[in-house]
Parts: C-alpha cells; structure tokens; sequence
C-alpha cells in the first residue's frame, strides 16, 4: 500500500475564509501536503473557475459544505459536480450526493458550545439517514472553540496547536454505534478559515493561518498504487483519493504531536491480510496487527466500542476470537494521536 496525507475541509474567500485558493494550495505544498480538499460553503466556485488539478506533489480536490435552511447539518460533500439549494433537507441531499456518485461525511456532528453568540454552534440532527458515507470524528476548529475560556483565550490564541486534545467523546461513541450496523468511516478536518481577530481593540492577529492548521488534523489514506502525477491521469488521482476514504482505508492523527507516516492496523487470517474498512469471517486464528512509528506510544485496541486491550510499544499483535468491529487508538506522551478506521470480523455462515 502506498501511504498519502491529507487535510480536509477548509475555506477560501470563495465562502467564509480569508484566503485565496492560490495561498492555501501554497501553504500546503509547503507543508508537505499530498493532497487537501476545499469545501466553501454551498458552492463549487473553486471547481468551476478551474483550480482543481496537480500543484507540484500538491493534489487540490474542490469538495463542497452544505447545510439546511437553520445552517445545522452541515455535510461535506466530494466528488460532486453541483450543490443542492440550502432549502433541501439534509436527508435529501445526503441521498442526492450518494445517487450521484459523490461520497460525504457530517461535519463537526456534536457541536454544542454556548459560549460564543458570534459563533453558535452547528450540530448535526438528522440522524434517519443512512446514505452518508461517514463522519469527521475530530474537527480542529470545532474542538479549538468548544475549549476557549475567558482564562485561557490570549494562550489559545497565540498557541492554536496546544489546546487541541481529543476528538468529543460523543462523537466517537456514536461513530461506534453506526459501525455496528455499516460501514461509517472516521475522518479528520481542520476547518480551516484563516480568521483573523481583533485583541485588545488595536491588535489584529491572524490566529488560523493555513499553513498552522496543516500541522495538526490530517487524515491519511492508503492506496493499492501510487498515485499518478501526470497532468493527464488527474481524473485517475482523484478517483484513487476518493476511493479510499470511501472505502474506510484511512486513518486520522493530530501530527502535531508527531509524524504519523508509517502507521498500520490490518488483519491477518487464513494467509491472507485484510486493511482498514475490510470485512473478514471468523476464523481459528485472527491476528490484528498495529505498526506505530514512535517507540513508546500507547496502543489501545477497541472492540464493538469498547477497550479491551493496551500496550505501550511501537508495534502491537492481538490475537482476537471474537465477531464485531475493532479498531485502534494510539497515544503519545498521554496525547491523543492516531485513530484507526474499523476491521469488521463477521461470523462465519458456514
């Protein structure tokens, strides 16, 4: 497998960020971005004036963020080639963008600040539906204001890395939840704005730049070939992108806290290994394993939801008996850090 990094969901001037497509896609080269996916708000304006394609080693994708008439539900929405009006329902343009082809993920589902009157928060309620693809289980922005306090403000604005933790435990819980009756896939975004904010009524600081953001929230894909760089084959580059984080053959790191390039969770049964969003049968003997590139992380192993296992290595075997979704989570220096998609083990029918 051959292993991409990526950041998702962010704003150009095109919706409600700060930036010029051309400055974001510059700042992620220089950040060492394989690929990121734009999602202005409610429109294609990116995609339709041309900016989609190869930039150096940079792949810049135009997905879209879309919400309903009360800006809840917000939905990302890839592979796309129009957006839907904000008067349909949520539920009805997750079916829209499924029909057509494309794939989404809800955005930032369990927002629940009430801290901040400029800035409300947009949750996601529309869960009788089962046409979306998966759900940004960590959301750099979201997390970053839900933690803002009056004490700890100036910090957090001169620092916009360190107040970032954990996905919401909620978030995950229901992630779970969803797995255990189909695939959901996890992904990360930073949701990314470029804002800038006015301290101390004479000071404007820029506290979200792109290229900050791209440090942190990144979610990384594997793909069973390398991804083509001639201008020609782009169509083959996005297909390739898209595939795996429909798939479930991705996972999401705070590499903030450290280079997650080089992480693996994979099965291995009856001679044969099963990846991230791969299903497998029962078998005598089923072994997950995990390869960590720091020494000394914490891997813990989840099964249907919950822990059952943990070892402090940089790599990990489990022997597993047991039918249900597993997944892995790995921290670092007691920091969360990398969180697998799902294996799903069914029961074999034989």
């Amino acid at each position: 497998m051959f292993e991409y990094t990526g950041a998702l969901h962010m704003h150009s001037i095109f919706s409600d960020g700060s930036g010029e497509v051309g400055d974001i896609i510059n700042a992620a080269k220089e950040s060492g971005l394989d690929f990121i996916i734009l999602t202005d708000h409610n429109t294609l304006r990116a995609l339709n004036e041309g900016f989609e394609g190869r930039y150096g080693n940079t792949l810049l994708l135009v997905g879209c963020e879309i919400n309903d008439k009360e800006n809840k539900n917000h939905y990302l929405a890839f592979g796309i080639n129009e957006t839907y009006s904000t008067r349909t329902s949520a539920k009805e343009y997750v079916k829209k963008i499924k029909d057509s082809g494309g794939i989404g993920f809800l955005a930032h589902p369990h927002e629940k600040r009430t801290h901040m009157q400029d800035h409300p928060p947009y949750p996601w309620t529309e869960w009788d539906t089962e046409d979306f693809t998966g759900i940004e289980i960590w959301n750099h922005m979201s997390e970053w204001m839900e933690n803002l306090t009056e004490q700890n403000k100036y910090q957090s604005f001169l620092h916009p890395l360190k107040l970032i933790t954990k996905p919401p435990e909620e978030t995950i819980k229901k992630w779970d939840e969803l797995n255990m009756t189909r695939k959901v896939v996890g992904i990360g975004g930073v949701d990314a704005h470029a804002h800038k904010y006015n301290l101390l009524g004479f000071l404007e600081v820029e506290i979200f730049p792109y290229k900050v953001l791209f440090k942190s929230i990144r979610t990384h894909i594997l793909v069973p070939e390398e991804i083509p760089s001639e201008k020609e084959l782009f169509p083959k580059a996005k297909e390739l992108v898209y595939n795996s984080l429909k798939n479930g053959l991705c996972f999401v790191a705070n590499d903030y806290h450290g280079d997650s390039n080089g992480f693996r969770f994979f099965a291995e049964s009856n001679k044969r290994i099963f990846n991230m969003g791969d299903t497998l049968y029962c078998s005598e003997r089923m072994k997950l394993n995990v390869l960590v590139p720091i020494d000394n992380s914490e891997i813990r192993l989840i099964h249907n939801g919950k822990e059952i296992d943990s070892v402090v290595s940089g790599n990990a075997e489990f022997i597993v008996k047991e039918k249900g979704i597993y997944r892995v989570e790995v921290f670092i220096a007691n920091k969360a850090w990398i969180y697998s998609n799902h294996i799903r083990i069914k029961q074999n029918l034989a």
